[in-house]
């Protein structure tokens, strides 16, 4: 059972040392609020409640977020607080380069900073694409002021010629079929109005949705947050009820050092699993964790998702989008299952103020071809898988939902490109000496090396294997993937090309051998020549010259310890610092 015990009120908030009194500070700070047309009694020591908005224009995502602003000030005021909106960093997967996720962490400094330098008491995180799910929480978990968030929602499905599209999924699948001469250019045009019908981030179970999911699992939302369309009125009774909730959780000092325990990460581990949650999700839960003092580790992400079946039928993984799931029940009625088969913390604590069995144990399952009976799962042990070896002494992830079931134990010629241009330029090379019984190994695309791991994991299969009907291969880098794609990939291989790990010095005609059931990846030659290969590395990778992205080469940590920077792990409270005038 929680511990926690909710703090007397009414007492003193930290929005005070700004607002309350009658010396030149407290006149200073209240005076120019006022100049919004705000009465004097919001200045009587309610809770100031900071809603952290990601919209841009430049994030389709979260283009749609300040509408549910709105919604969540009604409540905030309806609660007898006082709700201020202030716009964040917002970090778009669809068009940051070189990477989104390069900019997460910068995006997380921004957001603490933001928290802390400012009169709040109380946050509400209004988060929806990829990274600003977790960018907002690890901010925020620094700080450790009372947190919610809320999510904005998934698109509506897409269909093309009566088949569901799915963001990102049918983008990777589509431009496969082009490349083997199955589509033709004027149809994947076509097909583009389809993809994006409404407002939302992405309708499949990609990283915007599965982070949505890993936040509700560690009890940061109100129950049923994850899965309703940004376009349903019920998105927006959402937004609502958590204003009301935020300024409770103030009054009461319900903060994310009391909801996010190893207990709260288990549990979202576990769902991860369930529904056949983005790999992402590893690298953001292992830095969310770190932001905690949670010793959060690849390894607990193995051992927790093993025994877990995968019974959400959602693209990649299965058949169905993220408006069929709202429908069949969401999130509450996966979590109600794992709580039935003894896989649920139940008494894990949520932004309620309760456990989180008392919010899912009255969940009900409306399709059970979308959330499927346990016998029925597309896989039985649907956890991220974590391989190690040779080739990955840190460790290297795979997600078995989206993998095929022949290629969990293949040994293969590796055929390398060094770099993301290396791989666009030779793939499409009839001459190119490759099969599907070949390892396609691609380096230099990490933390360090890209910068920012990008989305490249997935490489696009060439052509001539294509055209034979052949649609997954065993593909090895130390980038990441979309939680939109599927195949037999492992990623986040550790330690990264770029840092000198044993992914740098793999050659074609170099074999491989990966063995999921052994959680074994393996570079077939002999230790002292790895070793020889090692000393004789050299990083192809040049240092930025400055800037942020100087910053971030120096700092970010590899992907098996979150790629977080190494001077932002921990929590660094919330005091006032001293007046600025």
């Amino acid at each position: 059972m929680s511990t926690f015990k909710p703090a007397p009120w009414p007492r003193k908030l930290r929005s005070q040392e700004w607002f309350a009194g009658t010396s030149k500070d407290a006149i200073y700070h209240r005076s120019w609020m006022k100049n919004q047309g705000l009465p004097a009694d919001l200045f009587d020591g309610r809770p100031v409640i900071g809603i952290l908005n990601t919209f841009s224009e430049l994030n389709p995502c979260n283009a749609h977020l300040n509408d549910l602003a709105e919604r969540v000030k009604h409540g905030v005021y309806e609660a007898g607080g006082f709700p201020v909106i202030v716009p964040v960093f917002s970090v778009s997967e669809s068009g940051f380069r070189p990477t989104a996720m390069m900019f997460r962490n910068l995006a997380a400094m921004a957001v603490e900073e933001t928290i802390r330098g400012q009169q709040m008491d109380g946050v509400v995180c209004l988060v929806g694409c990829d990274k600003t799910t977790p960018s907002l929480l690890m901010g925020a978990a620094s700080c450790d002021l009372p947190t919610i968030m809320v999510s904005g929602g998934p698109m509506l499905n897409g269909y093309y010629r009566g088949e569901r599209v799915g963001s990102g999924t049918h983008l990777w699948k589509f431009s496969e079929a082009v490349k083997a001469g199955e589509m033709t250019a004027e149809e994947f045009i076509e097909a583009e109005a389809s993809m994006s019908r409404s407002a939302g981030s992405c309708n499949t179970m990609g990283t915007a949705s599965t982070m949505a999911s890993m936040v509700e699992a560690l009890g940061m939302t109100l129950s049923g947050n994850a899965a309703i369309p940004a376009v349903d009125s019920r998105r927006r009774v959402m937004a609502h009820l958590t204003g009301r909730r935020i300024v409770q959780m103030v009054k009461d000092d319900l903060k994310p050092s009391d909801i996010l325990t190893r207990e709260a990460f288990q549990n979202a581990i576990r769902a991860n699993a369930a529904i056949g949650g983005s790999t992402n999700a590893v690298i953001h839960l292992l830095a969310i964790a770190g932001r905690c003092g949670i010793d959060l580790t690849l390894n607990d992400w193995d051992d927790w998702g093993r025994n877990v079946p995968t019974i959400v039928n959602l693209m990649p993984s299965g058949k169905y989008l993220m408006e069929e799931f709202f429908y069949a029940g969401g999130l509450p009625a996966v979590i109600k299952r794992l709580g039935e088969a003894g896989l649920l913390n139940c008494d894990a604590l949520t932004v309620s103020g309760g456990g989180v069995w008392d919010e899912v144990k009255d969940a009900r399952i409306d399709n059970d071809d979308v959330i499927l009976p346990a016998e029925k799962a597309l896989t039985q042990s649907g956890g991220i898988v974590v391989v190690k070896g040779n080739l990955a002494p840190d460790g290297a992830v795979l997600k078995p939902s989206a993998a095929t079931a022949a290629l969990m134990q293949h040994r293969g010629r590796a055929v390398v490109f060094e770099d993301i241009d290396d791989y666009k330029a030779r793939i499409e090379d009839e001459a190119l000496d490759i099969d599907e019984t070949c390892v396609m190994v691609l380096k230099n695309c990490g933390p360090r090396g890209y910068p920012g791991m990008a989305e490249v994991g997935n490489m696009g299969l060439p052509p001539k294997v294509l055209r034979k009907g052949i649609t997954d291969m065993v593909r090895i880098s130390d980038a990441r993937m979309s939680g939109t794609a599927y195949g037999t990939v492992v990623l986040h291989t550790s330690p990264e090309a770029a840092r000198g790990g044993p992914l740098a010095v793999v050659r074609s005609g170099d074999f491989i051998e990966l063995d999921v059931a052994n959680r074994r990846l393996h570079l077939d030659i002999s230790d002292e020549e790895l070793k020889a290969r090692l000393a004789a590395w050299k990083p192809a990778v040049e240092p930025p010259n400055g800037g942020y992205a100087k910053l971030y080469h120096d700092h970010v940590q590899g992907a098996d310890k979150g790629a977080d920077m190494d001077f932002l792990i921990g929590c660094r409270g919330n005091a006032v610092a001293r007046e600025s005038h």
